[in-house]
């Protein structure tokens, strides 16, 4: 899923690459920003900043109906950047790239469109313990209005899927799997490969949650041949409130509309309409034009930067910063020692992590602190709640060293 780390010839400029980021540049309580909530959200570059402004200021106007010079100026962009995310994860045809408000609306559109067609009485879907809310919720409410059932995949004590499990559940009734690619929560990474083949063994389509891996690695959906794959701009350098979903065309071909309206019809009478071709048979309505416009501007910055120097650059922090918080009195990291991608959890026992997350604010750190919507893994991990640090391209070792020293005044105040 990624490029060789032997393509790396020198280390990342952290000093350049921060400097591209406005926000990094204040100060939060008297301190510099050390921002570690990007598992959250990403903070935007220059690129995609300055391309929402020339939007707004030269380009504005709605797209595929207008004949005017702005409204073709605007469509062009918008279907240009189809093309950008096609070429990102390497789908075989743009007509396979549906825009959405996110991955939690990718998700819901599998499920009420491919999944209320496809899915029914005493079927099974599987998910995992590791899975987001919105990749359980979804799941959730299609197994009520059909009669389907959903099995759910175990995990170990490090968060470690239990395959053998995941191999006994599939059957003859798992009519789908959707799992995630990193948990959210604890960054350990799944085997997606895997997953997906002992899926394919069975004639079993799957859909991956990427919206914790599009900024730490790249993706290839042929290779991993996947039926469905689902991510968010705002995790990815990009604005809020734009999603893709990717699907194999020849699903998108057969799965109804989802959301009905404008710019997804063909021909409208009061007998019968008929709907536009795929991708735009999904995109009802006016979209997030200067969202898609934006995450085209993110993903062309972050493949100028490439992905072995990210990926280079983002192990060595995740190894530096393991290490220095089990320097700290007390604490209890989550899946200590396991590979993880962007993200580690931790907790004092006799700390709320709330009580932590506002005490490091104090210090200018920006965590996350919480169940991070995933109730079932915290639950099955005996926690209420945990501290996420989490980390991008722009994070350097002051960052981690400013949330250390943060987390080592919270354990002496409650000492």
């Amino acid at each position: 899923m990624s490029e060789p780390m032997a393509q790396l010839t020198t280390p990342l400029d952290i000093t350049s690459i921060r400097q591209q980021f406005p926000i990094l540049q204040q100060t939060v309580n008297g301190y510099p920003l050390a921002y570690l909530d990007n598992a959250a959200s990403t903070q935007k570059p220059l690129a995609v900043i300055e391309t929402l402004k020339q939007y707004y200021e030269q380009d504005n106007a709605n797209i595929h109906r207008g004949v005017h010079q702005l409204s073709q100026r605007a469509t062009n962009q918008y279907e240009a950047a189809r093309h950008t995310v096609q070429h990102f994860l390497n789908a075989a045809d743009s007509r396979e790239i549906v825009f959405t408000r996110g991955t939690t609306e990718s998700i819901n559109l599998v499920a009420q469109s491919y999944g209320l067609a496809n899915i029914g009485k005493d079927d099974e879907i599987i998910i995992s313990t590791l899975e987001h809310h919105s990749n359980i919720v979804p799941w959730q409410l299609l197994c009520e209005q059909v009669g389907a059932t959903l099995r759910i995949i175990p995990i170990d004590d490090n968060g470690q899927l239990d395959l053998e499990t995941y191999r006994t559940l599939i059957n003859p009734r798992t009519k789908l799997v959707s799992v995630i690619s990193t948990s959210n929560a604890i960054g350990v990474v799944t085997p997606l490969q895997t997953l997906i083949d002992m899926a394919h063994q069975h004639g079993v389509p799957v859909l991956i949650d990427a919206a914790q891996t599009v900024a730490h690695t790249a993706i290839d959906v042929q290779a991993l041949d996947c039926e469905f794959l689902v991510f968010s701009g705002h995790k990815l350098f990009g604005p809020t409130g734009i999603g893709v979903l990717y699907a194999k065309a020849a699903l998108l071909e057969a799965m109804p509309p989802y959301q009905s309206g404008g710019d997804m019809i063909q021909q409208v009478s009061f007998e019968k309409t008929t709907f536009n071709q795929v991708p735009h048979k999904f995109e009802a309505g006016t979209p997030n034009i200067a969202g898609v416009i934006g995450l085209a501007a993110a993903i062309d910055y972050v493949l100028s930067i490439g992905f072995a120097a990210i990926e280079f650059h983002e192990q060595e922090l995740m190894q530096h910063l393991e290490a220095e918080l089990n320097s700290i009195a007390g604490i209890q990291l989550i899946a200590p020692g396991v590979a993880k991608s962007g993200a580690i959890s931790f907790y004092f026992p006799d700390i709320h992590a709330h009580d932590v997350g506002t005490i490091l604010d104090q210090y200018g750190v920006a965590i996350r602190a919480g169940h991070h919507c995933t109730m079932p893994l915290m639950q099955r991990l005996s926690v209420a709640a945990t501290v996420r640090a989490s980390i991008s391209v722009y994070t350097d070792y002051a960052d981690i060293d400013q949330l250390v020293t943060a987390l080592q005044q919270a354990r002496s105040l409650f000492a």
